[in-house]
Order: structure tokens, then C-alpha cells, then sequence
């Protein structure tokens, strides 16, 4: 079917107005940090960010608030977009209040400097902390949902309420400290009351069993009338990972303790794959009229590239850079990483 010129010209203005990408600052999942944190790498990717990416946006996400309060302070000074998200896991009500309370004051020191923030109050929160899905780890409360276990829509049928109730507090306790915009990094089942925030704010991947709905979704949520952000969105780097969304990344690894050392079978890598699907719900963001989206995400420290198929952690990374082993890039002879095809397709995305 043919446009005519009055929708033909809509269509060439319509365009993200946040460019964004995710960038990982560190967080623990048993006490220690094991993403290095340079600062001269950190400066550096951050630029590469703004400059070889064209982002104008950046989400920002750890629990080590002194690292992430460090990577904004230069983000802003960059002129991004910072999107200041701490990250809070296997927390309790009032233990994941504190956290937000002391990233709230910290984002708000960098707004009165002049910078364009927005503040995410937390991230997945019933995937990721107690007290709104049963299950006292992370996998007792996601097994379940990967399973799709009888008796799951029952499963979640509370966990609005609860999340909805958590809520109302943090935001009281933000805004009380932070004078910016305030989000919170949903996930669809979550049920968020979005008249507590400035920005609806989705973690959003399309697996093959919702295809079909995916577009008409996301019209549906920027027909609320507020801005609308992806928070998240990618896949991982495999054959049949656009298949799967979000899952496909940490279920792939086998662990000794908490360090990953191989994939769990036998997988195809295929850069070309993560890169399309970019490009196809970018594409759908913005001829929905979606306001900001960011990119799951430059790097996955710890996930590196190797060239045994069993042993290619990579694999398994939502990166759009690959970590290499006791080597430098050539792309960035400075840095531990390469490009894959996403970055340079994300890359003439944002440029373009």
C-alpha cells in the first residue's frame, strides 16, 4: 500500500528523541563486583558511546552507587541523557528504599549541574527481590515463570498489588530528595500504576510467542499519553536467541559457584541475528511514536568471546561488544573489546 504525501511526511519526521544504549556499572549477586571499573576505560567507552554510537542517551544501572554516580558525572559532562537506575537485588522493602533514598540524592547532585537526568526507581523488582513472587532466590522466583508452570497467571495475579504498594513509597522517597523526572523499569506482568511517574518505562524483548501482538502492544502503551521508554531491549548473540527474547542469556551458562565457565549445549553463534532483530524493534519503537529507548547493552564484562563454541561465553552476552581474552581490540586498540555487527547496525540506526 501506497502513503500518500501528508502520511508519507509523517512518517520521515517521526524519530526517537532519546537514542539510548544500557551501560552496566557493576552490582553483585554474592558481595563482590567483579565488572572492572577503570576510569580511564569507563571515560573512554562513554565517549565511544556518545561519538561511535551516536547515542544521546544513556541508562546507567549497579548497585555500587560511588561507581555509578562516577560513570554519570562524566556521562553528563559528555552532554548525555543519563538515566540514573540503581539496581537492587535480593533486598527487602526497606533495604531497597535506603538504596533508592541515597541514589536519589546523588542524581540529584548531577541535575543541579545543568545535566538532563531521570531517575529509574529500580528495575524488574519482583523478579529480582523478596516479597512479591514466592521463592527466596532469584531462580525459585523465575523458574516458575521460564516453566510456564500450571497455575502461573494465579501466581501473578498479586503482584500488583504489591509492587503498586512499594511503589507509592519509593516514589515519595525520591521525589522527596530528587527534583527530575521519575521512572521505574517495568516488566509487563507487573502491572505498574503509571500515574505515579513521569515516564511509562518497560523492559521490553519480543519472543516468538508474542509476535504476533508485539507492535499493537507497544501502540497501546503510547496511547496512554504519556513519553514511553524501552528500558530494554535486545538479545542475546546465538541462532534462535531473537526467538527467545529475554530469555537465552544466564540459562545458557553453567556456573562453578558464581563464575560462569561454559555454555549448557551446543549453540550457533550468529552475530547477524542480534543485529537484525535490533534494527526490527527500533524500527518498531519509532513508528510507534516511542520516546526514548536504550539498548541491552554495550558490554557484558565477564561473558568473553572465545573461539571453542562450548567455551564462547559470548554466546550468552547482550552485548554489542565483545570481550576478549588477554588481548586488546583492534577497532579500539585500547580497549579489551571488539565491535560485533550489532554496533556498527545500531550504530548507522542512530545516525541516520
Amino acid at each position: 500500500m501506497k502513503l500518500n504525501n501528508a502520511e508519507s511526511v509523517v512518517q520521515q519526521k517521526r524519530s526517537l528523541r532519546a537514542r539510548g544504549i544500557g551501560y552496566d556499572t557493576g552490582f553483585s549477586f554474592d558481595g563482590v563486583t567483579r565488572r572492572p571499573f577503570d576510569h580511564e576505560v569507563v571515560r573512554h567507552e562513554l565517549q565511544i558511546i556518545r561519538d561511535d554510537l551516536y547515542c544521546t542517551a544513556v541508562r546507567l544501572f549497579g548497585d555500587d552507587l560511588d561507581r555509578l554516580e562516577f560513570a554519570a558525572r562524566h556521562a553528563a559532562d559528555l552532554g548525555l541523557e543519563v538515566w540514573f537506575s540503581p539496581f537492587t537485588y535480593q533486598l527487602g522493602p526497606e533495604e531497597m528504599l535506603n538504596l533508592l533514598a541515597d541514589g536519589a540524592e546523588r542524581a540529584e547532585r548531577i541535575r543541579r549541574r545543568g545535566a538532563e537526568v531521570v531517575f529509574v526507581t529500580g528495575a524488574e523488582l519482583s523478579l529480582f527481590n523478596t516479597g512479591f513472587l514466592p521463592g527466596d532466590s532469584l531462580e525459585e522466583r523465575t523458574g516458575p515463570l521460564l516453566r510456564r508452570d500450571p497455575g502461573i497467571r494465579e501466581l501473578l495475579a498479586g503482584v500488583p498489588a504489591r509492587i503498586n504498594d512499594f511503589l507509592t513509597r519509593a516514589v515519595t522517597v525520591v521525589r522527596e530528595r530528587f527534583g527530575g523526572k521519575v521512572t521505574y523499569a517495568s516488566i509487563p506482568f507487573e502491572g505498574v500504576d503509571w500515574t505515579l511517574f513521569d515516564i511509562i518505562s518497560i523492559d521490553l524483548h519480543r519472543s516468538k510467542e508474542i509476535a504476533g501482538i508485539f507492535q499493537q502492544s507497544v501502540r497501546a502503551l503510547v496511547a496512554q499519553g504519556k513519553p514511553v521508554a524501552i528500558t530494554e531491549v535486545g538479545c542475546t548473540t546465538h541462532r534462535g536467541a531473537a526467538d527467545n527474547g529475554a530469555r537465552g542469556g544466564g540459562e545458557m551458562i553453567v556456573y562453578e559457584g558464581s563464575t560462569p565457565v561454559r555454555l549448557n549445549g551446543d549453540y550457533v553463534r550468529d552475530e547477524q541475528e542480534q543485529a537484525t532483530y535490533l534494527r526490527e524493534l527500533l524500527d518498531i519503537f519509532t513508528t510507534e511514536g516511542v520516546d526514548a529507548a536504550f539498548v541491552c547493552t554495550f558490554v557484558c564484562y565477564g561473558l568473553p568471546y572465545r573461539s571453542d563454541p562450548r567455551a564462547d561465553l559470548d554466546m550468552a552476552s547482550w552485548g554489542v561488544v565483545k570481550i576478549l581474552e588477554n588481548r586488546l581490540g583492534d577497532t579500539y586498540p585500547d580497549m579489551p573489546w571488539e565491535p560485533k555487527v550489532a554496533f556498527s547496525v545500531l550504530a548507522d540506526y542512530y545516525h541516520g
